[in-house]
């Protein structure tokens, strides 16, 4: 081996790491690597760049300034609306919600389909008494399985499809991957619809087993003079109130000792965690009061809940630095978090992707303050906006969609359809530019130039030749079937595009080995990279759905194994029928 080939692979594992722990933001790392593989000689200055301009990027940044527009349009709202006054079984409410998610995600990015579907599947659990922990991790899966189908689903089609054009002279057409894709996604949806009902049953409905809801959050909650708290041991609060203390600030201090030692007192502030439905009840009989409203008691005041969105300003905010809350008279009254550490006070929280807070204040106020921080509402902030025609943008997206179909490059498809739309004022260039997710952007193009190398440097052909001592090549199903394990493998820890660039260059270098046609072998790259169901931060879909869900660890393990298998040998056994 080389000194290229190793100092590439050192490099690509050092990223992969980073990219997994998730306490460095990834368009630092995504830099951070693209310079340090220009610093090991991987590639020349003149290339170093080169990702940025690439379609596949371009198509990404199109589709997004596209997905902002659709969000926008109210069409999903009024279909909710009939179909809840159908009165659905939970079923059809998890299969129909998940089946949107699905559909959306075949012609927009998953973390945009996931956004709008996500809205609508909470006002139907609402509607239907549907629990939200049944509804949110199946739209999330749907919105993975959904990008399996099209060229333009996910980056991971976009990027193994220009690779296909850079190796054979022609990439994949946009329903391509449908042959292997449609089948996985319908069986996929299907198979979580029906595995969420008995994962996450409803609570009995009798006084004596009704359970609090299951999102736990975080709050900072005074003692008032007539609280059943008073005298009672922080130990004894797990049993006695079903809320776990943190800290106890009496006279604007920490009460410091043994917790069987603390003893509430009157005045005292408690920080604690508990279900929401908890501290309701606990406001109610006035044994747990929050402070009074800066600006006192509105009329137009509201509460609402919003979930940090990887994009969002926010991430690794402090609670009393959100000045774009502060500023406008918006408290931040409690917080629903990833972290499983609690230290400090309340306006110490460090916010993480995922978490969701609890807002109240002017409506307006607080409308304003999400889409500046771009934070995703769980309800609607009932923002006076100006009318947009539900038809007209999915009519022009669909005109995008067909001309790629038919042939016409992606990257300018979709440049007409953004033109179009900001020629009729449904979008603002500037404005969208700024609300992109340029993280993921970032990261996608940084990583371009690396995922190259590993072809140029003979790094794939080195690493395939350690894995056909694994696995004969000569028969091309068993390269295929290893391929699509190892991006299986990574993607429940890496993100899927990120998979996508590293394994094509080796897909490529075993399909040349066994003198097969690459086009399986890709398939295979892209199927895998997209089925991640078994970890909450492998995908942004599943962290934001782990924080909104109020769901743990173990549940992505219990509810994505299943799927997983099921998945990997659906898509085995369709490439092997489609494709070879």
């Amino acid at each position: 081996m080389s000194f290229e080939q190793a100092s590439l692979l050192i490099l690509l594992l050092a990223m992969l790491i980073l990219f997994s722990l998730d306490r460095i933001r990834i368009e630092v790392v995504s830099i951070a690597g693209l310079l340090g593989g220009y610093a090991l000689g991987l590639y020349p200055a003149d290339q170093i760049f080169t990702g940025f301009a690439s379609p596949v990027v371009i198509t990404v940044v199109e589709i997004l300034l596209i997905v902002q527009v659709l969000a926008r349009a109210k069409l999903f709202g009024s279909l909710a609306a009939r179909f809840a006054a159908a009165r659905p079984s939970g079923f059809k409410v998890i299969a129909g919600t998940s089946s949107l998610a699905g559909f959306m995600s075949i012609f927009m990015n998953n973390i945009g389909a996931f956004a709008i579907t996500l809205p609508v599947a909470l006002r139907l659990g609402t509607v239907l008494a549907i629990p939200r922990r049944q509804l949110v991790m199946p739209v999330s899966f749907a919105a993975l399985l959904g990008g399996l189908v099209s060229l333009i689903g996910t980056p991971a089609n976009l990027l193994v499809s220009d690779a296909l054009a850079k190796a054979t002279g022609t990439g994949f057409h946009f329903f391509d991957f449908a042959y292997v894709g449609l089948p996985v996604a319908i069986v996929g949806i299907l198979l979580i619809a029906f595995r969420v009902q008995h994962l996450f049953p409803e609570p009995d409905e009798t006084p004596a087993t009704i359970s609090p809801a299951a999102r736990r959050i975080v709050v900072e909650r005074r003692i008032p003079d007539v609280s059943p708290l008073i005298g009672v041991r922080l130990t004894d609060c797990p049993a006695r109130f079903a809320i776990k203390p943190y800290a106890l600030i009496r006279d604007d201090n920490f009460a410091f000792g043994p917790l069987d030692q603390l003893v509430i007192e009157p005045g005292d502030v408690l920080l604690a965690e508990g279900a929401d439905a908890t501290f309701a009840d606990l406001a109610a009989t006035r044994a747990l009061m929050a402070d009074a409203h800066a600006l006192g008691l509105q009329p137009d005041f509201t509460r609402i809940e919003a979930v940090v969105m990887p994009e969002s300003t926010l991430v690794r905010s402090r609670v009393r630095s959100l000045e774009v809350f502060h500023s406008r008279g918006v408290a931040v009254t409690a917080l629903s978090m990833r972290a499983p550490r609690i230290e400090g006070r309340f306006l110490d929280l460090q916010l993480s992707i995922g978490d969701i807070l609890t807002l109240e204040g002017p409506r307006i106020a607080i409308g304003e303050a999400l889409e500046e921080s771009e934070c995703l509402p769980l309800a609607s902030t009932a923002r006076s906006e100006p009318a947009l025609l539900s038809w007209r943008p999915f009519a022009l997206f669909a005109c995008g969609v067909a001309a790629s179909a038919a042939g016409l490059r992606p990257d300018v498809a979709f440049a007409g359809v953004v033109l179009v739309l900001a020629l009729l004022n449904h979008l603002n260039i500037r404005q969208a530019m700024a609300d992109l997710n340029w993280p993921i952007i970032i990261m996608l193009a940084s990583m371009i130039p690396i995922g190259q190398a590993v072809a140029t440097t003979g790094a794939a052909e080195t690493i395939a030749g350690w894995l056909s001592l694994v696995v004969p090549i000569t028969h091309p199903l068993s390269g295929i079937a290893l391929i699509l394990f190892l991006a299986m493998a990574l993607t429940p820890f890496v993100n899927n595009a990120t998979v996508a660039i590293v394994l094509t260059p080796i897909a490529l270098e075993f399909a040349r080995a066994g003198r097969h046609a690459p086009d399986a072998y890709l398939i295979a790259v892209a199927a895998g990279a997209s089925l991640d169901f078994l970890t909450p931060f492998g995908h942004h879909n599943n962290t934001l759905a782990m924080g909104i869900g109020g769901y743990r660890f173990r549940d992505f393990l219990r509810a994505g194994w299943p799927l997983a298998v099921t998945s990997y040998g659906l898509a085995l056994l369709l490439t092997g029928l489609f494709w070879l």
